[in-house]
């Protein structure tokens, strides 16, 4: 993001608001459409020549400080603020704690989903939602609690599951589960869920504590995943997350390409399932 951008957008900020939204009186034969630098540099707290050079992309890295500031006095909200902190350069504030809020607009995405196996997990690795579909492939932990609904807890405890992972696909899970929590943890450092996992995971699991003190953070992406299925035997999915904007959920999409035996194999493990054959 350039400074020509983010002065841009102060424009347009200061340009939308009216003297009256912000308290000021209204004088005749205004020619701005909105507020005067000068009033906004008032309401800021800064000086008008530093907000000129702003809004002309001179000046570049505005304060954590000034950014607040300005929010305050543009009336932006939630979503804007964090853009213009990220458009400065900074991070948006947090609140500490995750949001894990399931929309109903969630719900519809998994619902048109069908017969795809889903999962929404949390920034901890938190099992929030999963279809059937899911659980065929990988256990329903609907009735699990405490720890049993944690992907992370059952991937370095070896908690049984239906799936299991092949070996050089639980290795590369592994590592993105750590990748991924460190990189949560700084985005949420004071989340309590979030800091008492790690402690956990760290006590109980020698191999975590080993990859915690060498794999740098790194949000997790799309990965390809062999498992081997306790009917069906193996088979390779496409695993590709999809970021809820706003919250710290993220929806897990699990797919084969069509035509293949992985396809085969991932669709009758979920018509088993769903049938209610048993696969123990």
């Amino acid at each position: 993001m350039t400074s020509t951008e983010l002065g841009t957008q102060l424009r347009a900020w200061r340009d939308r608001l009216t003297p009256e939204a912000v308290g000021l009186r209204s004088q005749p034969r205004r020619r701005a459409p909105g507020l005067r630098r000068e009033e906004v540099a008032g309401l800021a707290g800064v000086s008008g020549d530093y907000l000129v050079r702003l809004e002309q992309g001179r000046a570049r890295h505005p304060s954590v400080q000034v950014v607040h500031a300005l929010a305050q006095a543009l009336r932006l909200s939630d979503e804007e603020e964090g853009r213009l902190y990220r458009m400065a350069g900074h991070l948006p504030p947090t609140s500490g704690r995750m949001v894990r809020e399931v929309t109903p607009s969630i719900m519809r995405i998994i619902d048109r989903l069908g017969e795809t196996p889903v999962s929404v997990i949390d920034a901890a690795w938190e099992t929030v939602l999963q279809n059937p579909a899911a659980n065929a492939l990988f256990g329903d932990v609907s009735g699990e609690s405490g720890r049993g609904r944690n992907r992370a807890w059952r991937t370095f405890m070896d908690v049984p599951g239906m799936g299991r992972l092949e070996p050089q696909t639980r290795s590369m899970v592994e590592r993105d589960v750590v990748a991924d929590l460190h990189a949560a943890l700084i985005r949420l450092p004071e989340d309590p869920a979030l800091v008492t996992l790690v402690a956990d995971l760290r006590e109980a699991s020698p191999r975590f504590a080993e990859l915690w003190d060498t794999t740098p953070a790194r949000v997790r992406g799309a990965q390809r995943k062999t498992l081997d299925h306790p009917v069906v035997g193996r088979m390779t999915v496409d695993c590709d997350v999809l970021t809820v904007h706003g919250s710290d959920l993220q929806i897990v999409v699990f797919s084969a390409e069509p035509g293949t035996p992985d396809a085969d194999a991932l669709s009758m493990a979920i018509m088993m399932d769903s049938e209610g054959i048993s696969v123990g």
